[in-house]
Protein backbone atom coordinates (compact mmCIF):
# COMPACT_ATOMS: atom_id res chain seq x y z
CA UNK A 1 0.00 0.00 0.00
CA UNK A 2 1.49 3.17 -0.56
CA UNK A 3 0.79 6.02 1.68
CA UNK A 4 1.04 9.80 1.18
CA UNK A 5 2.17 11.36 4.27
CA UNK A 6 2.00 15.36 5.44
CA UNK A 7 3.47 16.98 8.29
CA UNK A 8 4.67 19.39 10.44
CA UNK A 9 7.42 18.83 13.69
CA UNK A 10 9.23 21.17 15.55
CA UNK A 11 10.27 20.84 19.06
CA UNK A 12 8.17 23.06 21.35
CA UNK A 13 6.04 24.49 18.54
CA UNK A 14 4.01 21.91 16.62
CA UNK A 15 3.97 18.64 15.71
CA UNK A 16 1.46 16.50 13.23
CA UNK A 17 1.62 13.75 11.07
CA UNK A 18 -1.27 13.30 7.87
CA UNK A 19 -1.85 9.78 5.87
CA UNK A 20 -4.24 10.37 3.32
CA UNK A 21 -5.34 7.37 2.28
CA UNK A 22 -6.12 5.91 5.80
CA UNK A 23 -7.73 9.11 6.74
CA UNK A 24 -5.96 9.14 9.75
CA UNK A 25 -4.20 12.05 12.10
CA UNK A 26 -1.02 11.24 14.49
CA UNK A 27 -1.33 14.57 17.15
CA UNK A 28 -3.10 18.01 15.68
CA UNK A 29 -0.31 20.33 16.28
CA UNK A 30 -1.15 24.19 15.04
CA UNK A 31 -1.16 24.62 11.95
CA UNK A 32 -2.58 21.52 10.23
CA UNK A 33 -5.96 22.56 8.77
CA UNK A 34 -4.04 25.97 7.69
CA UNK A 35 -1.87 23.81 5.62
CA UNK A 36 -4.36 20.56 4.70
CA UNK A 37 -6.98 22.86 4.08
CA UNK A 38 -9.69 20.46 2.34
CA UNK A 39 -7.79 17.70 2.41
CA UNK A 40 -8.07 18.03 6.22
CA UNK A 41 -12.07 16.59 5.65
CA UNK A 42 -10.72 13.15 5.25
CA UNK A 43 -9.76 12.55 8.86
CA UNK A 44 -11.95 10.17 10.24
CA UNK A 45 -8.77 8.88 13.48
CA UNK A 46 -6.83 11.23 15.62
CA UNK A 47 -3.81 9.28 17.90
CA UNK A 48 -3.05 11.54 20.33
CA UNK A 49 0.51 10.78 21.75
CA UNK A 50 0.38 13.07 24.30
CA UNK A 51 -1.27 16.36 25.70
CA UNK A 52 1.77 18.41 25.59
CA UNK A 53 0.12 22.30 23.64
CA UNK A 54 2.54 21.68 20.71
CA UNK A 55 1.22 18.18 19.73
CA UNK A 56 -3.15 19.12 20.49
CA UNK A 57 -2.80 22.90 19.83
CA UNK A 58 -4.85 22.39 16.53
CA UNK A 59 -7.47 19.64 17.94
CA UNK A 60 -10.34 22.39 18.34
CA UNK A 61 -10.26 23.50 14.95
CA UNK A 62 -9.77 19.94 13.29
CA UNK A 63 -12.88 18.78 15.06
CA UNK A 64 -14.81 22.12 14.27
CA UNK A 65 -14.84 21.44 10.71
CA UNK A 66 -14.89 17.62 10.53
CA UNK A 67 -17.18 16.47 13.76
CA UNK A 68 -20.13 14.98 12.59
CA UNK A 69 -22.24 11.52 14.24
CA UNK A 70 -19.91 8.76 15.33
CA UNK A 71 -16.65 10.83 13.51
CA UNK A 72 -13.66 11.97 13.93
CA UNK A 73 -12.67 9.05 16.83
CA UNK A 74 -10.09 10.82 18.78
CA UNK A 75 -7.62 8.00 21.20
CA UNK A 76 -5.46 9.55 23.56
CA UNK A 77 -3.72 8.41 26.52
CA UNK A 78 -5.83 6.60 29.32
CA UNK A 79 -4.45 7.73 32.40
CA UNK A 80 -3.98 12.08 30.81
CA UNK A 81 -7.15 14.14 32.32
CA UNK A 82 -6.06 16.49 29.62
CA UNK A 83 -8.03 15.29 26.94
CA UNK A 84 -11.45 14.83 29.19
CA UNK A 85 -11.18 18.48 29.73
CA UNK A 86 -10.60 19.39 26.57
CA UNK A 87 -13.61 17.17 25.01
CA UNK A 88 -15.68 18.88 27.71
CA UNK A 89 -14.53 22.39 26.88
CA UNK A 90 -14.76 21.62 23.38
CA UNK A 91 -18.52 20.54 23.58
CA UNK A 92 -19.42 23.81 25.22
CA UNK A 93 -17.76 25.72 22.96
CA UNK A 94 -19.16 24.14 20.02
CA UNK A 95 -22.20 22.35 20.76
CA UNK A 96 -22.11 20.87 17.21
CA UNK A 97 -19.05 18.23 17.68
CA UNK A 98 -21.51 16.42 20.28
CA UNK A 99 -21.32 13.92 18.07
CA UNK A 100 -17.27 13.41 17.94
CA UNK A 101 -16.49 10.00 19.92
CA UNK A 102 -13.35 10.55 22.41
CA UNK A 103 -11.70 7.41 23.30
CA UNK A 104 -8.75 6.54 25.77
CA UNK A 105 -6.39 3.78 24.92
CA UNK A 106 -3.92 1.91 27.47
CA UNK A 107 -0.79 -0.24 26.36
CA UNK A 108 -1.30 -2.88 23.37
CA UNK A 109 -4.67 -1.69 23.39
CA UNK A 110 -6.17 -1.58 19.35
CA UNK A 111 -8.66 0.45 17.28
CA UNK A 112 -9.52 -0.74 13.88
CA UNK A 113 -9.47 2.11 11.42
CA UNK A 114 -10.63 -0.04 8.35
CA UNK A 115 -11.75 -3.52 8.06
CA UNK A 116 -8.42 -5.07 7.56
CA UNK A 117 -6.46 -2.19 9.70
CA UNK A 118 -5.67 -1.81 12.71
CA UNK A 119 -3.86 0.79 14.80
CA UNK A 120 -1.99 -0.34 18.55
CA UNK A 121 -0.60 1.98 21.15
CA UNK A 122 2.52 1.51 22.60
CA UNK A 123 2.95 2.98 26.36
CA UNK A 124 6.48 4.78 25.84
CA UNK A 125 8.09 6.83 28.56
CA UNK A 126 7.98 10.78 27.04
CA UNK A 127 6.10 11.73 30.63
CA UNK A 128 7.56 10.11 34.15
CA UNK A 129 4.74 8.10 35.50
CA UNK A 130 4.52 4.91 37.20
CA UNK A 131 4.58 1.51 35.14
CA UNK A 132 0.42 1.18 34.76
CA UNK A 133 0.05 4.90 34.61
CA UNK A 134 -0.64 5.28 30.33
CA UNK A 135 0.39 9.30 29.78
CA UNK A 136 2.08 9.21 26.42
CA UNK A 137 1.59 6.52 23.86
CA UNK A 138 3.60 5.54 20.41
CA UNK A 139 1.14 3.49 17.36
CA UNK A 140 2.03 1.04 14.78
CA UNK A 141 -0.63 0.71 11.59
CA UNK A 142 -1.03 -3.23 11.10
CA UNK A 143 -2.94 -4.50 8.09
CA UNK A 144 -4.27 -8.07 8.34
CA UNK A 145 -5.15 -10.16 5.02
CA UNK A 146 -5.81 -13.52 4.72
CA UNK A 147 -4.23 -16.18 2.53
CA UNK A 148 -5.23 -19.40 2.02
CA UNK A 149 -2.87 -22.55 3.28
CA UNK A 150 -0.91 -24.38 1.22
CA UNK A 151 -2.64 -27.87 1.42
CA UNK A 152 -6.01 -25.96 -0.36
CA UNK A 153 -4.28 -23.87 -2.95
CA UNK A 154 -4.47 -26.51 -5.30
CA UNK A 155 -8.09 -27.98 -5.16
CA UNK A 156 -10.80 -27.18 -7.80
CA UNK A 157 -12.70 -23.58 -6.67
CA UNK A 158 -16.06 -25.79 -5.64
CA UNK A 159 -14.36 -27.53 -3.08
CA UNK A 160 -11.85 -24.72 -1.54
CA UNK A 161 -15.58 -23.51 -0.66
CA UNK A 162 -16.68 -26.02 0.41
CA UNK A 163 -13.65 -26.25 2.88
CA UNK A 164 -13.74 -22.82 4.12
CA UNK A 165 -17.71 -23.08 4.64
CA UNK A 166 -17.00 -26.57 6.56
CA UNK A 167 -14.01 -25.42 8.89
CA UNK A 168 -14.26 -22.04 8.53
CA UNK A 169 -11.53 -18.75 7.85
CA UNK A 170 -9.30 -19.67 10.91
CA UNK A 171 -8.34 -23.39 9.72
CA UNK A 172 -8.38 -22.89 5.91
CA UNK A 173 -6.35 -19.66 5.81
CA UNK A 174 -2.71 -18.35 7.60
CA UNK A 175 -3.02 -14.44 8.92
CA UNK A 176 -0.37 -12.53 7.66
CA UNK A 177 -0.03 -9.03 9.46
CA UNK A 178 1.85 -6.25 7.58
CA UNK A 179 3.34 -3.26 9.78
CA UNK A 180 2.34 -0.42 6.93
CA UNK A 181 3.73 2.17 9.25
CA UNK A 182 5.11 3.34 13.04
CA UNK A 183 4.78 6.46 14.66
CA UNK A 184 6.99 7.36 17.92
CA UNK A 185 5.59 10.11 19.43
CA UNK A 186 7.34 11.91 21.72
CA UNK A 187 9.93 9.12 23.18
CA UNK A 188 12.83 8.63 24.52
CA UNK A 189 14.95 6.00 22.27
CA UNK A 190 13.47 2.84 23.39
CA UNK A 191 11.04 -0.08 22.11
CA UNK A 192 12.72 -0.58 19.11
CA UNK A 193 11.81 -4.09 18.71
CA UNK A 194 7.97 -3.12 18.83
CA UNK A 195 9.18 -0.71 15.37
CA UNK A 196 10.66 -3.95 14.11
CA UNK A 197 9.98 -4.74 10.37
CA UNK A 198 7.76 -1.90 10.01
CA UNK A 199 7.63 -0.37 6.37
CA UNK A 200 7.44 3.30 7.62
CA UNK A 201 9.05 4.31 10.93
CA UNK A 202 8.15 8.30 11.71
CA UNK A 203 10.71 8.87 15.17
CA UNK A 204 11.54 11.67 16.98
CA UNK A 205 15.34 12.83 16.81
CA UNK A 206 14.68 16.02 19.27
CA UNK A 207 18.82 16.51 20.08
CA UNK A 208 21.77 16.33 17.87
CA UNK A 209 23.96 16.42 20.79
CA UNK A 210 24.60 15.53 24.53
CA UNK A 211 22.57 18.41 25.39
CA UNK A 212 19.60 15.83 26.17
CA UNK A 213 21.24 14.94 28.70
CA UNK A 214 21.19 18.51 30.43
CA UNK A 215 17.10 18.49 29.74
CA UNK A 216 16.64 15.06 32.45
CA UNK A 217 14.33 16.93 34.72
CA UNK A 218 11.75 17.41 31.94
CA UNK A 219 9.84 14.72 29.70
CA UNK A 220 12.01 12.74 27.46
CA UNK A 221 13.09 13.14 24.49
CA UNK A 222 15.50 11.11 21.74
CA UNK A 223 18.76 11.93 20.45
CA UNK A 224 19.58 11.35 16.58
CA UNK A 225 22.60 8.85 17.19
CA UNK A 226 20.54 6.81 19.65
CA UNK A 227 17.66 6.58 17.03
CA UNK A 228 20.04 5.36 13.94
CA UNK A 229 21.40 3.13 16.36
CA UNK A 230 18.70 1.82 17.01
CA UNK A 231 16.96 1.21 13.83
CA UNK A 232 20.13 -0.02 12.91
CA UNK A 233 19.62 -3.02 15.01
CA UNK A 234 16.14 -3.70 13.53
CA UNK A 235 14.86 -4.17 9.74
CA UNK A 236 12.42 -0.56 8.60
CA UNK A 237 12.43 -0.06 5.14
CA UNK A 238 12.07 3.46 5.54
CA UNK A 239 12.28 6.05 8.18
CA UNK A 240 11.35 9.58 8.73
CA UNK A 241 12.98 11.56 11.05
CA UNK A 242 11.08 15.03 12.60
CA UNK A 243 10.56 16.83 15.94
CA UNK A 244 14.12 18.22 15.93
CA UNK A 245 15.12 21.29 18.03
CA UNK A 246 14.49 24.61 15.96
CA UNK A 247 17.89 25.35 17.66
CA UNK A 248 19.50 23.46 14.82
CA UNK A 249 20.43 24.69 11.44
CA UNK A 250 19.05 22.70 8.20
CA UNK A 251 22.83 22.19 7.62
CA UNK A 252 23.83 20.92 11.07
CA UNK A 253 20.45 18.01 10.49
CA UNK A 254 21.26 17.23 7.63
CA UNK A 255 25.01 16.37 7.92
CA UNK A 256 24.62 14.97 11.31
CA UNK A 257 22.09 12.30 9.46
CA UNK A 258 24.28 11.64 6.56
CA UNK A 259 27.09 10.86 8.88
CA UNK A 260 25.62 8.84 11.53
CA UNK A 261 24.11 6.71 8.69
CA UNK A 262 27.38 6.02 7.33
CA UNK A 263 28.97 5.40 11.09
CA UNK A 264 26.49 3.05 11.52
CA UNK A 265 25.78 1.49 7.87
CA UNK A 266 22.51 2.22 8.34
CA UNK A 267 21.47 1.87 3.93
CA UNK A 268 17.84 2.84 3.96
CA UNK A 269 15.78 5.49 2.71
CA UNK A 270 15.91 8.50 5.26
CA UNK A 271 13.63 11.60 5.02
CA UNK A 272 13.58 14.58 7.64
CA UNK A 273 10.97 16.52 8.30
CA UNK A 274 13.28 20.27 9.08
CA UNK A 275 11.95 22.62 11.70
CA UNK A 276 9.76 25.23 10.56
CA UNK A 277 9.03 23.42 7.44
CA UNK A 278 5.68 21.68 6.34
CA UNK A 279 6.15 19.08 3.75
CA UNK A 280 3.75 17.34 1.48
CA UNK A 281 3.76 14.22 0.57
CA UNK A 282 7.15 13.37 2.39
CA UNK A 283 7.95 10.04 0.73
CA UNK A 284 7.77 11.90 -2.79
CA UNK A 285 10.70 14.16 -2.18
CA UNK A 286 14.32 12.71 -2.72
CA UNK A 287 15.31 10.94 0.49
CA UNK A 288 18.33 12.64 2.05
CA UNK A 289 19.83 8.96 2.04
CA UNK A 290 20.05 5.47 0.90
Amino acid sequence: MTLTISGYSTALFATWYFIEELGLLFDCGDGMIAAMLQKSRKIEHIFLSHPDRDHITGLLQVNQLNAREGFPIISYPRDSNSFPALRDFSVKFDPHVRGTVWQPLADKDRVWIKKDIYVEALRNNHVPAAEHVIKSLGFRVVQVKYKLKAEYLSLPPLEIKKAIDTLGREATHNQVETILLCYTGDTPAENFAYWNNAKILIHEATFLDDEMEMQSHRNKHSKLEDVIRGVKDIHVETLILGHFSSRYSREQIDSSIVALCQKYELRIPVYRVLPGQTVFDILSNKPLTV
